[in-house]
């Protein structure tokens, strides 16, 4: 998932080839066993939000400002465990199969949407079907190519889809489905928590464009009022939710939005929201004596890169020139000079907490030697005019580090370097996806499901440029190819074909890693039970009122 700014999560990998949950009592851990960490029920707050880039649609949200809503809004087929991020079932009731390639998914006949609708087996499959079809441009339909049939709805540019159905889907009765992939995928049920696997009622597909603003989910919060735009969003307590999974704790929440971190953080400080999981750089050195007690900062799971539209402009076709630009930056100074020690340099295209990172991938490619870097910048040819201009979004919080690096490639490969700043993160996400920005461009990458593979083709693939986050608009058969045969294999195996497609990416560098994240969040002392999940996302139905 693409990321804004900094955000906070500790996540394992797991794999799961049949979960069952038959057990009404919500087992420890689960979103609804969580609640008794103190405080008292009722209340409203205010949280920190940046304004999401499309509308609130679960099939076409891929980034974390619009999944930050989601989550409060939509109740998952699977959740993650949030001390240990095993992948624990949710409405799903069991996801069973004998194959790894036919699952059958029953579900719990308790939820409801916020409009009184019963969630059934229908609500999961229609809204598939609906994000797998690329008339619909929706930013999620890469997560549905595993189901068979899905190249008959995502035939690709230029060409017609033949049905409006995806084959490998089966709704057996109001409470099962199956789910029929392609080629067996032992981990399957570990994707089912992202956001492009949630239900959606009938009103969705009756009216798109006003879901996009007043969205109807599953969840423990439900829409209080229309979304108002560069403002806020304002949810409360959906008193229907199923007793199993748990009450929200809270009255109400308002998402406020804002376009800089620093506006946010004074208004933490000034306790006009209670809870942000955004720090500004400056407030880095000072948190935790500003919020004694009440800060969190631990590893998780976001890279951050620098990316290059390759598709789009020449300039950045040799590797041996992202090579260069990549060896001309210090990431060591800066995260110390930066990041006060919280963002280490990225060494792989996997984040350390995944199972398949390696220590030192990249190599001399992400290791800073600016005579190396020179003399590479030199020898691939260079850039058009030795001028590079470097894209960020200034709602994020990272004017200082690009200002950093571009000092850096200043003064390390002799070019004039502009910084160029887009007002919001989906200003940049859109002038990207609509090939009207052409320089090097700030990017952030964080787990939609603990697994090597989600740092992969989301990113990478082909059918992520049209329809998901790959914005340089990179193809390469190998690793097309890399990918297909790490799809078939499980465990260690599996892992390690994996990593043999992203080998092929460290060679080329289509985007270059530059550091690893910490979480770093902050709460008043007005709420208690803060806890950010395995996503990145603040679990607002646990959060309480302090006593």
């Amino acid at each position: 998932m693409k990321i804004g700014a900094a955000v906070a999560v500790l996540a394992l990998a797991a794999t799961a080839c049949s979960t069952d949950d038959d057990d009404p009592k919500t087992p420890p851990g689960s979103p609804g066993a969580s609640q008794s960490g103190g405080g008292k029920k009722g209340g409203s707050i205010a949280v920190q939000l940046g304004e999401p880039q499309h509308g609130l649609v679960p099939t076409n949200t891929a980034e974390s400002e619009g999944a930050e809503v989601l989550n409060a809004l939509f109740a998952g087929l699977v959740d993650y465990d949030i001390e240990t991020n095993v992948p624990q079932n949710r409405v799903a009731q069991s996801i069973e199969s004998t194959d790894n390639k036919v699952w059958t998914i029953k579900i719990h006949p308790d939820y409801t949407f916020h409009n009184g609708e019963k969630v059934t087996a229908s609500s999961f499959v229609d809204s598939w079907n609906y994000g797998a079809n690329q008339k619909n441009a929706q930013e999620a339909l890469p997560f549905f190519d595993k189901i068979e049939g899905s190249q008959d709805l995502a035939p690709g540019e230029g060409k017609e889809p033949t049905g409006d159905k995806l084959k490998g889907l089966e709704v057996v009765d109001d409470t099962t489905f199956k789910v029929t992939l392609k080629v067996p995928f032992a981990q399957f049920p570990t994707m089912l928590g992202y956001n492009a696997y949630y239900p959606m009622p009938k009103a969705f597909f009756a009216d798109p464009k006003k879901f996009d603003e007043e969205p109807i989910g599953n969840g423990p919060f439900m829409m209080d009022g229309k979304w108002e735009h560069n403002q806020h969003i304002k949810v409360k307590r959906y008193d229907n939710f199923p007793d199993r999974d748990g009450d929200a704790m809270l009255d109400a929440v308002t998402f406020k939005i804002y376009e800089k971190l620093d506006t946010a953080y004074n208004d933490l400080r000034a306790k006009a929201i209670q809870i942000t999981d955004k720090l500004p750089v400056s407030a880095m050195g000072t948190v935790e004596k500003d919020f004694p007690g009440r800060t969190s900062n631990k590893p998780e799971s976001a890279v951050g890169y620098i990316g290059f539209p390759i598709a789009t402009n020449p300039a950045f076709a040799k590797p041996e020139l992202r090579k260069a630009i990549s060896m001309a930056i210090d990431r060591e100074a800066l995260n110390k000079a930066i990041f006060s020690g919280t963002r280490p340099p990225a060494d792989d295209f996997v984040s350390p907490i995944i199972p398949g990172y390696r220590k030192g991938a990249c190599g001399e490619a992400c290791t800073f030697n600016p005579t190396k870097a020179k003399e590479l910048y030199t020898a691939a040819g260079g850039l058009p005019g030795n001028k590079l201009e470097l894209g960020y979004n200034a709602d994020g919080g990272h004017k200082d580090w690009i200002e950093s690096v571009v000092n850096m490639l200043k003064q390390n490969l002799g070019i004039e370097v502009t910084p160029r700043p887009f007002e919001k993160f989906g200003a940049i996400l859109d002038a990207l996806g609509d090939k009207q920005y052409s320089g090097g461009f700030r990017m952030a990458w964080s787990m939609d499901y603990p697994s090597i593979e989600n740092y992969l083709r989301p990113i990478f693939s082909k059918i992520a440029i049209e329809n998901g986050s790959n914005y340089g608009g990179y193809v390469n058969e190998r690793f097309e190819a890399a990918l297909a045969a790490a799809d078939v294999k499980q465990g260690q195996e599996g892992i390690a074909a994996y990593q043999a497609a992203d080998d092929i990416l460290l060679k080329e560098l289509p985007y270059i890693p530059v550091f690893f994240y910490q979480g770093s969040n902050a709460w008043t002392d007005q709420v208690t039970n803060v806890k950010i999940d395995a996503q990145n996302r603040m679990r607002l139905d646990l959060v309480t009122m302090a006593s």
